[in-house]
């Protein structure tokens, strides 16, 4: 079964190729999954970095009632010129599981 952060850079691969880019953005403990797939879609070759942002954003804590900081990052990727051809060579069920299989290994390369 793929794991999460590969359906989503599925996902994110499949809005660059209708709108030509996408703003991935999250909030605290997720901002590491936003960050891997971004990687994992420029590693392959399919999305170059335009801007990364930043910022804290004010979040009332539900148990205790008080506000508490939140950690934001906001991506934006944009489609590279060789995207279409890497998607049309990726759209075989072989390709598609190698690509999953060589996101993982690269991810485990990363823990090293």
């Amino acid at each position: 079964m793929a794991s999460a952060v590969v359906v989503e850079a599925a996902a994110a691969k499949r809005y660059i190729q209708q709108h030509n880019e996408v703003e991935l953005s999250a909030l605290g403990m997720a901002i590491t999954t936003v960050v891997t797939i971004a990687e994992i879609l420029k590693n392959n070759g399919f999305a170059l970095e335009k801007k990364v942002a930043t910022s804290t954003v004010g979040m009332k804590d539900e148990t205790r009632g008080r506000m508490v900081q939140k950690a934001k990052i906001e991506i934006v990727l944009e489609k590279t010129e060789k995207f279409d051809s890497l998607m049309s060579a990726n759209n075989s069920p072989k390709a598609a599981a190698a690509e999953a299989t060589n996101s993982d290994d690269k991810k485990e390369e990363g823990k090293q």
